[in-house]
């Protein structure tokens, strides 16, 4: 699947903006920093050094993403973008961690500030611009799906807070001689510290694997669901290599009276359009439904009642009788609390063979991977 190189550029293009603005304010914040002997100010202005350092990240990332997949990587290099999402949080963990040290120190050895009126006009700038900055990042992460945005942003909008934490500091040193340097960098340091965990533990989830969006997978149902032929969409299985790359599966449920070209037409209409509309790789498995069969009827209406006694059981599909084998299969959904799947399948299985004693019964235990 090719990787959508119009939001690929879009991404690289907010980055390379960004990397601009702080390059700026690192030279603004240095210079003002070592004139009025502040440590949060020089400390602001490496935090904006980092976060140029941070979006090259972003943009290498992208690139690497977006190569076309090859033997090795058949679904492509999509996941790169979460790789390069959790650099950019161990880059805020460092950050963090070096204000915490940097602040302790501050307590410890405090020293004279001497600040002036320029000082304090040129952070009121440097907080004005990282709020934007911070604000255009989120804004732009969420409209193109990029994590790495999204951690670029949080991490402008912490050094916003920093830059507004050193404000007040001045200010206090201006007007009754007190530091606060220190007591306001541990406070900052931990919210910051606190950011990074919840973005590097989100990337890692995204890297082991995440329940798809339900909203997502119920759009892609409604579709499927929408042919006339169709009577039910089930199993559907999204797998995410990237923000905009899905391959996945999912059975429907067809007369079983249809024969091979007219499901082999189906499946390829259906796979057609979801791919066409979603942009999702899908693999399309049968499950028939039996016509004319009156005997299948009764047998499907007692697996009804039965399963229906069991709350742990959050849906029934699948459903079969091979009259000719005398044999009964379907599905049951299952909470993820069941930790004894196999004590339920064994209890319906028995009931069942209690009412019909001449068929076998199947039973398969499904999990819900989307809704």
């Amino acid at each position: 699947m090719k990787k959508d190189s119009s939001r690929s550029g879009e991404i690289i293009k907010v980055s390379w903006r960004g990397i601009a603005v702080n390059i700026v304010l690192v030279l603004f914040k240095a210079a003002v920093g070592l004139a009025a002997h502040s440590i949060a100010v020089v400390l602001d202005a490496v935090n904006n050094l980092t976060d140029a350092v941070s979006s090259l990240i972003t943009i290498i990332g992208t690139k690497l993403a977006g190569k076309a997949a090859d033997r090795k990587h058949p679904y492509g290099h999509g996941r790169v973008e979460y790789i390069a999402a959790s650099i950019v949080a161990l880059l805020i963990l460092a950050a963090g961690l070096t204000s915490l040290k940097e602040s302790v120190d501050k307590i410890l050895h405090p020293q004279e500030l001497n600040y002036s009126v320029v000082s304090v006009i040129v952070i009121i700038g440097a907080l004005a611009a990282k709020v934007l900055l911070g604000t255009y990042y989120r804004k732009k992460g969420a409209e193109l799906n990029s994590d790495s945005l999204t951690a670029s942003g949080t991490d402008a909008l912490f050094d916003a807070v920093i830059s507004l934490a050193t404000l007040i500091s001045a200010i206090v040193s201006m007007t009754a001689g007190f530091n606060l340097e220190g007591i306001l960098g541990i406070v900052i340091s931990l919210l910051i510290l606190k950011a990074g965990m919840e973005i590097i533990t989100g990337t890692i989830s995204r890297i082991i694997g995440t329940r798809a969006d339900d909203d997502f997978t119920s759009k892609i149902k409604e579709v499927i669901c929408a042919d006339p032929n169709v009577h039910g969409a089930y199993d559907l299985i999204l797998h995410n290599y990237g923000p905009e790359t899905y391959f996945g599966s999912v059975h429907i449920e067809v007369d079983d009276n249809m024969t091979a070209r007219e499901i082999d037409a189906l499946s390829r209409c259906l796979a057609g359009q979801i791919y066409r509309e979603y942009s999702v790789l899908l693999t399309i498995g049968i499950y028939a439904a039996n016509t004319h069969n009156e005997a299948a009827v009764g047998i499907r209406n007692a697996v009804t009642e039965i399963t229906g006694q069991y709350s742990e059981i959050r849906q029934v599909h699948g459903f079969y009788v091979e009259e000719s084998a005398l044999a009964v299969s379907f599905d049951i959904l299952l909470d993820y609390a069941v930790r004894d799947p196999a004590q339920i399948t064994d209890a319906i299985r028995a009931a069942l063979k209690e009412r019909f004693p001449d068929y076998d019964f199947y039973i398969n235990i499904d999990r819900d991977f989307s809704e």
